[in-house]
């Protein structure tokens, strides 16, 4: 089979790209929007990663977010109908179904997403799922939460930092679970869509087993640093007006990066796991403390 990628220089990209290798004749397709463009291809399958990502310094322009992740994902999709390809996989987001979970977020949540991010992302899934398709095609939409690996360079890696530099952990005062996605158990899910053609198609979320408080996440990255962390409880009240003044200047905490730290985000990845029928490979702490030995080296 041969299997093309798109968005194969990002992180996730460049782990699928590896992890498919053993199993797959893997192609790299380079690509951005055009407007009016065709894109054609010969593939027995497409993995669709490309795409703007959430842009915490909102620098990004508004229109941006749509070209790349919903004007593009729609130009490669019908290709794909063109084309004799059998599968596509379009990796969209849990912020395309809410950007906040009072709960626990599944597949059945009504999609309300706030951010051009998140309602570029929706508008390409229901892209796709509003066109026919042959009896020969399947079509998988992934929504991942919070994906971390070896390699990873986001919020994670800030974290490990901090605990690394003896920096006290301010925010043990918030209580949360929240939902992470190792690489591993990611790159597993997408070769088993692609091997596994008795998988239902449709709309899947991808969520390690287990959700994990940020306050346990200090403490594994303490375990994977050989060193007891230091968690401060600091009045929440005091903490969020300080991210408050973070909005306005250069300080590290600013609303939007407290709301990532202690958000309860839990997502659900029954329906997944029903489909795949096997159970995913890598375990919710394990994961994360493979992560963490990572960025040791």
């Amino acid at each position: 089979m041969i299997v093309t990628i798109t968005g194969s220089a990002g992180f996730v990209g460049q782990n699928v790209l590896k992890y498919l290798k053993s199993s797959f004749n893997t192609e790299i397709l380079s690509i951005r929007y055009f407007p009016n463009q065709n894109i054609d291809f010969e593939t027995d399958a497409v993995i669709h990663l490309s795409g703007k990502a959430h842009d915490l310094k909102n620098v990004t322009k508004p229109q941006d977010y749509y070209d790349a992740n919903f004007e593009l994902t729609k130009q490669l999709f019908d290709g794909f109908i063109r084309s004799n390809a059998s599968v596509f996989i379009f990796m969209s987001t849990v912020k395309a179904a809410a950007d906040s979970v009072d709960g626990i977020l599944n597949e059945e949540t009504n999609p309300s997403p706030k951010t051009h991010y998140g309602i570029a992302k929706l508008e390409a899934e229901r892209y796709i799922l509003s066109q026919s398709l042959p009896d020969n095609k399947r079509v998988y939409i992934l929504r991942p939460c919070m994906i971390h690996g070896p390699g990873n360079k986001g919020n994670l890696n800030l974290l490990y930092k901090l605990v690394k530099k003896g920096v006290p952990w301010p925010l043990g005062a918030f209580s949360n679970r929240r939902s992470f996605l190792s690489i591993q158990n990611l790159c597993f899910v997408i070769e088993e869509l692609l091997q596994n053609n008795s998988i239902p198609q449709g709309v899947y979320n991808v969520a390690d087993d287990e959700p994990l408080a940020t306050n346990k996440v200090i403490e594994l990255i303490g375990e994977s640093l050989k060193k007891n962390p230091s968690i401060w409880k600091i009045n929440t009240s005091f903490v969020k007006f300080c991210s408050k003044v973070g909005d306005l200047t250069f300080l590290p905490l600013n609303s939007e990066r407290l709301q990532k730290l202690t958000e309860n985000y839990e997502v659900s990845n029954s329906k997944l796991i029903t489909a795949l029928g096997k159970p995913l490979p890598v375990q919710s702490e394990a994961g994360i403390l493979l992560t963490f030995q990572s960025f040791a080296k």
